[in-house]
């Protein structure tokens, strides 16, 4: 992943974005509604997790990556890499209604 190919918010920002408390977005990334990552020491979320609202298909595909031995920081990061199988990001082939397809693949990387 390229750190300048990724946009960060704080939690502040994602809450604006999402027009709700920070409050509940810290909830959010402790149900892995989000996932988000220490940056110049502040909690920072990535604008793709959070841009047009929250991806209800992320949880469950998070879930995969950490049963498949994924730490939240990796899956995080192989979540907005380019995937050669996908074509696009794992994040954006979710935007685009390809679930079982990101899920497929997420499941391939089981150590």
């Amino acid at each position: 992943m390229s750190e300048t190919a990724v946009t960060w918010l704080s939690v502040p920002e994602a809450a604006e974005r999402l027009e709700v408390t920070p409050t509940k977005v810290r909830q959010f990334l402790e149900e892995r509604f989000v996932l988000g990552s220490r940056r110049n020491g502040t909690l920072q979320i990535p604008l793709s997790l959070v841009e047009g609202g929250l991806l209800n298909e992320l949880p469950g595909t998070v879930t995969v990556l950490i049963d498949g031995g994924f730490s939240d920081d990796e899956s995080l990061d192989w979540l907005l890499a380019d995937n050669p199988a996908l074509g696009v990001t794992p994040v954006a082939a979710l935007r685009e209604g390809r679930k079982k397809e990101v899920r497929r693949v997420a499941q391939s990387l089981a150590v």
